[in-house]
């Protein structure tokens, strides 16, 4: 068939079926055909701007596909995911623009919403489909880490699986020193080692030792984030005992603890026993403390021979059994002191020093027991050592008095046997030694010399001889101090000049060699440092506050007097006032005086004195004005002997808030 176009005689157009899609509409007139384009069928087409996207998971993100879509009719668009057609939802939300735009929004993007998604466009002519890809990255998250717990020696397995996208790197860290391991690493020991693959990696811990016991961290690592995670490897171990401490001494009547001290875990239950026989709290003569735990204590009180021996401490948890054996011995005595010297002896102190004893007998030794007498004495008098020191100091000798002296070591069970028995010889008595002396400024012209005794020679020291004199001088001065001072004062002295002094101590027996010493005395002080010197410095400050105090009381005597002003005014103003207000006011008003009361003042007429000092004091002008009117107004009559005003003059009121109003002429005052 051939169709011939208007205008175009000789042109002709050939339609060739295709399908029953490709199809047009002509409609005939009388002047030929016409093409009708809306029913002209054209098959979708689609195009993208992105056909690939990224997010990451748990982030609240979005994402935005766009799909551009022509066609004749309009096509229909819809997505599909998996070969599921989408549906709007709070999660996929379908939007459609100008220029046949169409839009698939996916919100809170999800780790599974990773994956292919399509975009189908469909009209009578046909439809087409394209698609978009979603990649969706997860931060590393650690999803099994659980505590182990392992035997000691045994092989320790820690596994630790993480998830994410892209799959994240795992590392482990000892957090007992910090030491890391990653995948393929080994020990120098041998003893740990790591293995992973797709996101689980094992470390393997062999021969476990009690010193693995801790924290261990898991930490997975992709460029995207990190995840940490930690678990406690716990070891469990058959009891261990913890004390080498095995014989214990006691004797009959004496009660001793005997303990028995485990580490183990899980806990241990101890048990004690005696040959074959299991001890319990119906064992006479012993008590348990404590079972279970770490330590039990058996307290024995041996009544017989038959209570010494060896007791077993048996330890048991369900990793093992253990066992520690104990002797109860039978204490005794120490045995003698030994090595016992004199020292430092003198006319009536001794030192004596000695040698521990070579045994205990089982027990501490409590102190030690120093006996002396005089030679040829029956009676010993007894001394007892500070603690255990061997070290004791006997006084209260008589001079030139030959001693015997012993010692015995004391412990639980009881004294032992005496040492040695060694003599010495005190000394004679002598004149004392030269005391040792030591100068301070006194006050004023005197000087403070301190005096130390040394050895009395055996005999308390009587008196001090103390003689002094200037550089200058040939005479000496001599002061004597009883023995029982140590200190010589000195006084009164010379300014500017230096001293010379020789101190001589004195027993029954004589003198001592003399002791010299020199010092010299300042200059004389002025007159402020001789008023305060020997005053602390809360006596000067006191002083100078009481000084302050009276200039204030003399300047405000001064002001009530003079000026009348002041601190003393006002209490002499608020007083008077009172006492006025009260009486003075109503007995003048009845002998016919006139009263008013201004700026505190209290006024009488006729009383030129008060009125004179109010004028003097007054501040206010207007008031003194007030006063001075008045008072010439008022001029004073003897009526009966008493001042009295005229009844047609003024008239002066005093009212509460202390305000004077006046009029004249018109009242009475």
């Amino acid at each position: 068939v051939s169709w011939l176009l208007p205008g175009h005689p000789y042109k002709k157009i050939m339609a060739t079926p295709l399908n029953d899609k490709h199809l047009a509409h002509f409609s005939g007139t009388p002047n030929g055909f016409s093409l009708d384009s809306s029913q002209y069928l054209v098959p979708p087409v689609l195009s993208v701007f992105q056909q690939s996207f990224n997010a990451t998971a748990d982030y609240q993100e979005s994402v935005t596909f766009t799909c551009i879509t022509s066609g004749s009719p309009e096509p229909l668009v819809t997505w599909h995911r998996k070969g599921q057609q989408l549906e709007p939802s709070e999660k996929y939300i379908f939007s459609k623009l100008e220029g046949s735009r169409s839009m698939l929004t996916i919100r809170n993007i999800r780790q599974s919403d990773g994956g292919t998604f399509s975009c189908k466009a469909s009209n009578k002519a046909g439809s087409q489909e394209r698609e978009l890809f979603l990649k969706v990255f997860v931060q590393p998250h650690i999803t099994q880490l659980k505590n182990v717990t392992a035997v000691e020696g045994s092989a320790a397995m820690i596994s630790c699986v993480a998830e994410g996208e892209p799959l994240p790197d795992i590392s482990w860290r000892r957090a007992s020193d910090g030491q890391t391991f990653v995948d393929g690493d080994k020990s120098r020991d041998g003893r740990f080692e790591v293995r992973g693959r797709h996101g689980k990696s094992v470390l393997t811990i062999s021969g476990v030792k009690l010193s693995d016991l801790g924290r261990f961290d898991c930490e997975a690592q992709s460029r995207i984030g990190g995840h940490q995670k930690s678990m406690f490897l716990d070891i469990e171990y058959i009891p261990k005992f913890l004390t080498n401490h095995t014989i214990y001494y006691s004797w009959e009547g004496n009660p001793v603890n005997i303990s028995c001290e485990v580490m183990s875990n899980p806990p241990a239950t101890l048990l004690w026993r005696r040959e074959r026989f299991t001890i319990s709290e119906e064992t006479p003569h012993m008590h348990i403390y404590g079972t279970e735990g770490r330590k039990s204590v058996l307290e024995v009180t041996p009544m017989s021979d038959r209570d010494f021996g060896r007791y077993n401490c048996t330890a048991r948890n369900n990793i093992g059994v253990r066992y520690q054996e104990f002797i109860l011995a039978q204490a005794d005595v120490p045995s003698n002191p030994y090595s016992v010297r004199l020292s430092a002896v003198s006319q009536r102190l001794a030192t004596v020093t000695f040698m521990k004893p070579d045994s205990h007998g089982g027990v501490p030794i409590s102190y030690y027991l120093v006996q002396y007498r005089e030679l040829g004495s029956m009676d010993w008098r007894d001394v007892k050592s500070h603690s255990v020191q061997t070290t004791v100091v006997l006084t209260g000798l008589e001079p030139n008095t030959t001693y015997e002296v012993r010692v015995a070591a004391v412990n639980g069970k009881g004294q032992g046997e005496f040492s040695h028995t060694e003599t010495f010889q005190t000394l004679p008595i002598r004149e004392p030694s030269p005391p040792a002396v030591h100068g301070q400024r006194g006050v004023g012209k005197a000087y403070r010399l301190g005096l130390v005794k040394q050895d009395d020679g055996g005999m308390p020291i009587v008196e001090y001889i103390v003689k002094y004199k200037t550089d200058k001088e040939e005479q000496w001065m001599t002061k004597l101090v009883p023995g029982a001072n140590d200190f010589a004062m000195l006084q009164p002295l010379q300014w500017n000049t230096r001293y010379e002094v020789e101190i001589t101590a004195r027993n029954v027996k004589g003198l001592s060699e003399p002791t010299f010493y020199q010092f010299f005395m300042p200059q004389k002080p002025d007159i402020t440092e001789s008023l305060f010197s020997g005053m602390g410095l809360g006596a000067v400050v006191g002083l100078g506050l009481g000084a302050l105090l009276l200039l204030l009381v003399l300047v405000d005597v001064s002001c009530f007097f003079l000026r009348h002003c002041g601190l003393l005014m006002c209490i002499t103003r608020t007083l008077c006032s009172k006492k006025t207000a009260t009486s003075g006011k109503g007995k003048e008003m009845e002998e016919g005086k006139a009263a008013y009361l201004v700026d505190g003042w209290f006024l009488i007429q006729g009383d030129r004195r008060v009125l004179n000092d109010y004028q003097e004091v007054c501040q206010n002008k207007k008031h003194c004005d007030l006063v001075n009117s008045a008072n010439e107004k008022l001029p004073l009559k003897e009526e009966n002997g008493k001042e009295s005003l005229k009844p047609d003059t003024i008239e002066i009121k005093v009212h509460s808030d202390n305000s004077i109003h006046i009029k004249p002429d018109d009242s009475k005052a």
